[in-house]
Order: structure tokens, then sequence, then C-alpha cells
């Protein structure tokens, strides 16, 4: 039995793969097959780039419709589907409100009243007309921006999951940086893949809720969370933050409200769908405590870690 790993740099971050097989040639072709199609996607996906379709959304649909490959609108139908499911905490929309704070720059600044009023009127999947007919995507108004970033990542390494699955792939372990990991049956001589969750630094907090069943012992902290053929999404606030008057904002805003979260500081989710478990882990994160029983209830079986 031969372990590969291979490493790549996409999406503002590192993905990395570890498989497990008995042919070496053909899991590592298949393993530099899911991560070109990562790269593929960021092509197709990312905001940041001008030739991507979302970018191409991004500058022309307030103006007319945009046409987008079948693959593109499946996704931004499903991100629809999301933010309706879950009161509009998550919100591909969300872009006018990180630019306004700074976090584009990478730098975060507290804005003015009147930008951030601005920029909230253009925040919403209301502002967003999918057209199924002819796979176009039109806003209406000017200044609404898509950033896919809190479900590219999940929608990429799923992806990814799915090519190694058609190679004949049975054992691997693919992640992208710290966000999202997907499982792909279970490594050599253990049940499943055990995947810590990081502490918020200088945290010293439980869990409130762990992602592990109830009959696992250990629930130290970093909780590990065991994981076959599913995906673990984390988000947290940590990752990009600045500090105002005292406090530290971090880049993750409530599209509600237009402000930081500050209902939790990290939330894990784990669910089969690494798209769906990106986007709901964001979800969690804006919600808090109530977000738990509403993501129960929206997907039975889902397990959740939330640090306030």
């Amino acid at each position: 039995m031969h372990t590969v790993t291979l490493a790549r740099h996409a999406m503002a971050t590192r993905f990395e793969i570890v498989l497990h097989g008995d042919n070496l040639a053909a899991l590592r072709s298949a393993g530099e097959e899911a991560l070109d199609e990562v790269d593929r996607l960021e092509n197709q996906l990312s905001l940041y780039r001008p030739g991507s379709e979302i970018a191409q959304v991004n500058a022309r649909a307030a103006r007319e419709p945009v046409r987008v490959t079948p693959e593109v609108f499946k996704l931004l139908e499903q991100a629809q589907q999301l933010h309706q499911a879950t009161g509009g905490a998550f919100d591909v929309t969300i872009a006018p409100l990180v630019r306004c704070w700074g976090f584009m720059a990478a730098k975060g600044k507290i804005p003015a009243s009147e930008e951030l009023a601005a920029a909230r009127a253009c925040v919403g999947m209301s502002h967003v007309q999918l057209d199924d007919r002819f796979f176009t995507v039109r806003f209406t108004r000017e200044g609404v921006m898509l950033d896919l970033g809190a479900i590219g990542k999940g929608y990429a390494v799923g992806q990814a999951a799915e090519l190694l699955r058609a190679a004949g792939v049975t054992r691997a372990l693919i992640h992208g940086g710290t966000s999202t990991v997907f499982a792909i049956g279970r490594p050599l001589e253990a049940e499943a893949w055990k995947v810590a969750i990081e502490r918020p630094p200088g945290s010293e907090q439980e869990p409130e809720s762990p992602a592990t069943s109830a009959d696992e012992e250990d629930h130290a902290w970093p909780q590990p969370v065991s994981l076959c053929d599913e995906a673990l999404s984390v988000s947290a606030v940590w990752g990009r933050q600045f500090v105002a008057d005292g406090k530290t904002l971090g880049h993750v805003l409530d599209p509600r409200t237009g402000y930081p979260v500050d209902r939790a500081r990290l939330a894990a989710v784990v669910l089969p769908s690494a798209t769906e478990a990106d986007a709901l882990s964001t979800a969690l994160l804006v919600l808090g405590k109530e977000g738990e029983r509403l993501l129960s209830a929206i997907r039975p079986g889902i397990r959740t870690v939330l640090l306030g």
C-alpha cells in the first residue's frame, strides 16, 4: 500500500491531498488532476481575476444579463437556496461590505456611516436575478458584487474529491487551508480520519457543542473530529482583523447588519457536502448559538462546534 502527498497553492491558501492505494502512479495522477481542478475553479470563481466568470458578472450584470456556464449557475442557485434557508446569514453578495470595511485590502477600517449605509443597500440576494432558461445573472442595481469566498473553497474541495473517487481512489484526505477538509473512505489501520480544530489565539474557553459523537472519550481541545466520506468546514474571525477603540474586529461580516460578527469566534460544521459545510459554517458563525437549532432543522444529522 502506497501513500502519496501532493500540495499546491490556490485560492489564497494551500491545498493538500493525502492518498492511499496500491498503484503509486495512478494515485499521483489522480491527485494532480484533482489539484488541476482546484486551479480551474479558481480561474472561474475568483472575483479578483478579471477573466473569471464571477468577475465578468460583477462588471456587467447591473447593466445586462450575463451568461455563465451551467456549473457556475448551479452553484449560484445553491448559494441562493442556502441564503434563504439561513435567513440571510449566508450571503454571497457580501462583497460591498467586505470592501467597505477595508478587508479587500487586507487592512481593515471602520467605515463612515454613510459609506456603510451605501454598502448595505447593495447587499442581499434579492438584488440577484437568476434565469435558468438562459443561465444568466442580472443585478437589479449598480454596486452589487458577488464574493464566493464563503463557499468557493468548499466547492473546490468537493469537486476535487469527486474526481478522486471517479479515478478509483478509495482512501484520501483533501483540505484547503484550515477552512475545509473532505475525507474519502478511511485511512490505513483506522476507522476514520481524525482532524483537529485549532483553538482561536488566546482563547481558553471550551467549545459549547462537540463535533464528535457523545460516545467518544476525548473532548479535549483541539477537538478531534472523526471523518469518513464527509466534510468538515471551519469559519473563524481571527484570520484578518484589526483593533479599533480597544475592540478586535474580524473580517467575517453579518450581511444582515453590515457589522463584523460578534456572536461567536469559531464555528465548525460536518456534513456530507463540502460545499454546504463551507457555507453553513459561515452562517453558524454569523448566527451564533441560535444557529445550531436552525441548521439542525434544515440539515438533520449535522454536527457542529461553536466557540463564543
